[in-house]
């Protein structure tokens, strides 16, 4: 596996050995020994999943400390612009974000650590998104900044105007009206 760098600390690209023949492909997609040796320690203990169509955006959310989660997501099915952004006060790099294509194609995951706000778009006519996390869902903890606040620079290669996000989604703080529960 390699791991490739973002311009921020700790937010990763992985993207794995890949094995191909006539029969089609194979590759390891996690091992808890390799993840631990190039990317940290980090214990799982969620896997989720959710099958969108094209336009969909879901984020950017968080959990609140002490129910923060660092996640490891991976799109099977299709194609997301996937992206992670640093909402942990005194960062050098807050408000930033890193992004990554996500596809069945290139078998990429994306690493977020604590302490950022996450989401993605769906690029293609459905897309089956997975991910681990290392600390359960509490509802009472669930936070987000909005997916459009135009502050943030994201290009999600969609057309805004015509993007279905939920209800919850829609009435999220811009990041200039949002406090922070994570310290850098």
């Amino acid at each position: 596996m390699e791991v490739i760098k973002t311009d921020i600390e700790g937010v990763l690209i992985l993207e794995p050995r890949v094995f191909t023949d006539a029969r089609g492909y194979f590759f390891e997609s996690y091992s808890e020994k390799v993840f631990n040796e190039l990317v940290g320690k980090v214990d799982f203990v969620q896997d989720n999943e959710s099958c969108s169509s094209r336009g969909v955006m879901r984020g950017l959310h968080f959990q609140r400390p002490p129910y923060a989660q660092a996640k490891l997501v991976r799109c099977v099915r299709g194609s997301v612009l996937d992206v992670a952004v640093d909402i942990r006060r005194g960062s050098p790099t807050y408000g930033r974000h890193a992004s990554c294509l996500l596809t069945e194609h290139n078998h990429r995951q994306f690493f977020i650590p604590r302490g950022f706000a996450h989401g993605f778009a769906v690029l293609s006519d459905t897309a089956v998104f997975q991910y681990k996390c290392d600390n359960l869902y509490h509802p009472k903890a669930d936070g987000g900044i909005s997916i459009v606040d135009p502050s943030l620079g994201i290009d999600w290669r969609l057309d805004l105007d015509e993007a279905i996000l939920s209800d919850k989604d829609r009435h999220h703080p811009l990041l200039k009206d949002f406090d922070t529960p994570f310290e850098y």
